[in-house]
């Protein structure tokens, strides 16, 4: 049974309290068109708003990337949550409580549920004590670290920074506060040493908690104080709680922040500390990649809260390819990036203590877009006095500038090349446009290679859309004159028909009969942007209808083939043959479908 089904009447009265336009409203900018309000999807990267939210049927759809659903789908899919847990943030939104599950299923996803409340309680304990630790009169080494780094009391109880003192003082703690010493490894806090002993995963160190979205402690980063031959900087390792590629360090005070104002861009740096101290000196709008090499999921998280992202990592950053394929995942997930030029050898925080927040803000207006980043790090691997390495600057530069798709920028970008090199504009013009051209990217070579069963799904989704949604060139047209192959597509064809028989067609309505967000993907996930409507969107339909037709008859032809070629008697093969002729005559007759 899905979770939706347990408690209908609940989840109706919390739909109907929830408005779907101020739910949504209150995580991206809507604008209200007609009876509908529009935004650029929060899903996916986009100039031109195609997110539509029906007040009417009260759901959401983007006519870009096919994300649909009502407004328990949408706190879902923002937030980053599952149902219940999105039920749950609507129904305190609105002082609701939510009703008890009893069925078998509801008592699984209950269990889990309360094994991951455990996990969460325990972290929170765990960075109670940590905390206590700090200021238990015991900790002068970490409370002089702190002072020496400028970190008040104050602020490191805004990040709740603790001490891990020893080894043996944490499990002590959780095992004694009832949890059970498999809930202390599960949850990264603990781990066992060879010979079975339960101990601080952080042993010895300063602590960071590592906060997530949802304001809740998913991991500890900590430090190490002294001169050790151990890393100076570690995570707990990853649980149920905690996925590092989706994460980002202080993400959730930049939540906080987002609530109050609009965020122009965010800051990335590297470590926790970098964030701390950018925080402290006013910019707030930090998180941490945490050392990583930047991911899609975190890339996501970004886009969250601004589209704009300036990086900030340490002076020697120009030389890090990893850290630079990094920032073209930010890039290619719609995310406008500009890097911060250190002065060499610094980091934020040095820059934080030496010269002041003046400092630091001079470095970020100082910030360059990426493109123009990339091509200083790749000067700074050559030697420009040497003739040799100048043409190898000079043949890597440029096959950075031929990605831009702006003119202005690329000259502007020779302009500067030709600055570092000695070479003249009209040379680097010259070898810019006799190379070669690059191969057409990946999704080119996809849609050239389309099998007939992708152009196949793809008619099947702009039918069943289109007829869904009630749009005029749609509205005559019997779906049971074509074959839908996809169960879940056969659903929705049906619950069109017979909406259709009741005399109104309730696109909200299949998300109460298809089992989940995969499946609904099957019909509304389109790649056709908002053009639904329009003389081309109805030839589009009538290609669409045509496809799906002479797919449904190339397969007949396919099986009386067989047949023919089977058949055991004159009169079998005869009958095989009759159907071949019937159904060529047809193919022929129908034409079309070519333009899918």
């Amino acid at each position: 049974m899905r979770e939706k089904d347990e408690f209908p009447e609940f989840i109706r009265i919390l739909k109907e309290k929830n408005d779907i336009v101020e739910v949504i409203g209150s995580y991206i900018k809507l604008e209200r068109r007609g009876y509908s309000y529009w935004a650029c999807c929060p899903f996916h990267h986009e100039k031109t708003p195609s997110f539509s939210v029906n007040t009417v049927d009260r759901y959401y759809h983007c006519f870009g990337c096919g994300a649909s659903g009502d407004v328990i789908g949408f706190v879902k899919e923002y937030e980053n949550v599952d149902f219940m847990q999105a039920v749950g943030l609507l129904a305190a939104r609105v002082g609701l409580e939510v009703p008890a599950r009893d069925d078998r299923a509801a008592e699984e996803s209950a269990l889990k549920k309360k094994k991951r409340d455990r996990l969460y309680a325990l972290m929170k304990e765990a960075a109670r004590f940590y905390l206590g630790n700090l200021y238990s009169g015991r900790a002068g080494e970490y409370l002089a670290y702190l002072e020496q780094r400028g970190i008040s009391p104050s602020l490191a109880k805004k990040f709740g920074l603790g001490a891990s003192l020893d080894y043996t003082g944490l499990p002590s703690f959780l095992l004694s506060a009832g949890y059970t010493p498999e809930e202390c490894v599960e949850s990264g806090a603990c781990v066992r040493t060879e010979e079975g002993r339960l101990i601080d995963a952080e042993g010895g160190r300063l602590i960071i908690p590592i906060i997530d979205h949802m304001d809740e402690v998913v991991a500890f980063g900590g430090r190490v104080l002294g001169k050790t031959d151990r890393a100076k900087y570690k995570n707990t390792r990853e649980t149920i709680l905690f996925n590092k590629s989706k994460t980002l360090y202080n993400i959730n005070l930049v939540k906080k922040e987002k609530r109050t104002a609009a965020i122009p861009f965010l800051i990335m740096v590297e470590g926790y500390m970098d964030a701390i101290s950018l925080y402290k000196a006013g910019f707030k709008n930090v998180v941490a990649s945490m050392g990583t090499s930047l991911t899609k999921e975190q890339a996501r998280l970004c886009r969250r809260y601004t589209e704009n992202v300036y990086i900030s990592y340490d002076g020697d950053f120009a030389g890090q390819k990893a850290n630079l394929r990094g920032l073209d995942i930010l890039r290619d997930e719609g995310v406008k990036v500009r890097v911060v030029p250190m002065p060499e050898g610094l980091d934020p925080d040095d820059v934080i203590k030496q010269q002041g927040a003046e400092g630091y803000s001079r470095c970020l207006d100082a910030a360059m877009p990426l493109i123009d980043f990339r091509i200083l790090s790749v000067q700074r691997k050559y030697d420009m006095k040497r003739t040799d390495e100048v043409r190898d600057f000079v043949r890597e530069a440029l096959s950075i500038v031929r990605e831009s798709g702006s003119a202005t920028e690329r000259e502007e970008l020779l302009k500067r090349i030709s600055s570092v090199s000695g070479v003249s504009i009209g040379a680097l013009q010259h070898d810019l446009e006799s190379a070669p051209s690059p191969p057409p990217p990946r999704e080119a070579e996809a849609k050239e290679k389309e099998e007939p069963a992708d152009k196949e799904l793809k008619a099947a989704r702009f039918v069943l859309c289109a007829c869904l949604l009630s749009k005029p060139y749609a509205l005559g047209f019997d779906l049971s004159s074509v074959n839908f192959e996809d169960p879940v597509h056969k659903v929705i064809a049906s619950y069109v028909t017979e909406a259709r028989k009741q005399g109104r067609v309730r696109a909200s309505g299949i998300f109460d009969l298809i089992p989940g967000e995969a499946e609904l993907e099957s019909v509304l996930n389109l790649d056709f942007g908002d053009n639904l409507d329009g003389a081309h969107a109805e030839r589009y339909f009538r290609d669409c209808v045509s496809a799906l037709r002479l797919a449904e008859l190339n397969k007949k032809i396919g099986q009386a083939k067989d047949g023919y070629l089977s058949a055991a008697t004159d009169e079998e093969r005869a009958e095989h043959l009759k159907r071949l002729g019937e159904y060529t005559r047809m193919r022929k007759s129908i034409g079309g479908g070519g333009n899918i």
